[in-house]
């Protein structure tokens, strides 16, 4: 199983929804990348990634990539200094293990959905839409390719 085939087009448009529906009220940025496989910590591919996508360039740091290396089982929540710094203590984890009861089953675009509108709740609070806010980044699901991996 590759990373770009991994989810159908429908899973795609439900995870993409959910990116939608959670960025809605926010200034915030939410990204997934989607890898086939990982060598080394999640979380320090997953930080890898962050900047490379440019999630740290946001104007308030309150970017949040969902990142999953499939092959391997593992994925990793990684939020910017801005979101970072308001969300109470355990936030990322809660959202993790709501997503991990979702992917035991096989539920993977669910668990994603209700991870990706969970963080959305809390960029809501804490950076509500303004009039002037622009969409930052992208609002798509990038996957591994030779230009991010170096693998070739």
């Amino acid at each position: 199983m590759k990373a770009s085939s991994f989810f159908t087009k429908e899973q795609q448009a439900h995870i993409l929804d959910a990116i939608k529906e959670a960025e809605k009220e926010t200034s915030g940025e939410i990204r997934i990348h989607i890898e086939t496989r990982l060598s080394g910590d999640v979380l320090d591919r997953a930080s890898w990634i962050f900047k490379k996508i440019g999630m740290n360039r946001t104007e308030e740091r309150n970017g949040v990539l969902f990142y999953l290396a499939i092959r391997n089982r593992k994925f990793a929540i990684i939020g910017d200094t801005g979101i970072n710094a308001r969300v109470p203590e355990g936030f990322w984890d809660k959202i993790k293990n709501i997503m991990e009861s979702d992917f035991r089953e096989k539920r993977f675009s669910d668990g994603l959905a209700k991870g990706i509108l969970m963080a959305g709740n809390q960029l809501k609070e804490h950076f509500p839409h303004l009039t002037d806010d622009v969409n930052e980044l992208p609002d798509e699901i990038s996957f591994g390719d030779p230009d991010l991996t170096g693998k070739g």
